[in-house]
């Protein structure tokens, strides 16, 4: 089992940034490929990044290539989301999960292992 808490979310005028941090524990943090994922109400939940369990390769979707860095520190347990000129289409509640796998995928039924999730509200 992995056990995964989300921060770092808030209300951020358009235009600002946030940075998003998930706090990992349970199982060996560095065994798994982690992502982050965002939803909305009534809507699907959505890929935004992902990264392989050394930090060698990341994915991101492409509404937020550019904006948006994933990373992560395994010798802190931690999986990091840098964004950076917010829209306020990046509202939306954030999730990050844990894959037992090596290879990324941005498919959210991939992930076996999900967070509680953090609110990110970008105003216009």
């Amino acid at each position: 089992q992995v056990y995964l808490v989300e921060s770092g979310g808030g209300l951020v005028q358009a235009g600002g940034s946030l940075s998003l941090s998930c706090a990992a524990s349970g199982r060996t943090f560095s065994n798994y490929t982690m992502g982050w994922f965002r939803q909305n109400p009534g809507k699907e939940r959505e890929f935004v990044a992902a990264i392989t369990w050394s930090g060698g390769v990341t994915y991101l979707a492409d509404s937020v290539k550019g904006r948006f860095t994933i990373s992560r520190d395994n010798a802190k347990n931690t999986l990091y989301l840098r964004m950076n000129s917010l829209k306020p289409e990046d509202t939306a509640v954030y999730y990050c999960a844990a894959r037992n796998r090596l290879v990324v995928t941005p498919v959210h039924t991939s992930y076996e292992y999900w967070g509680q999730g953090t609110q990110v509200t970008v105003s216009a």
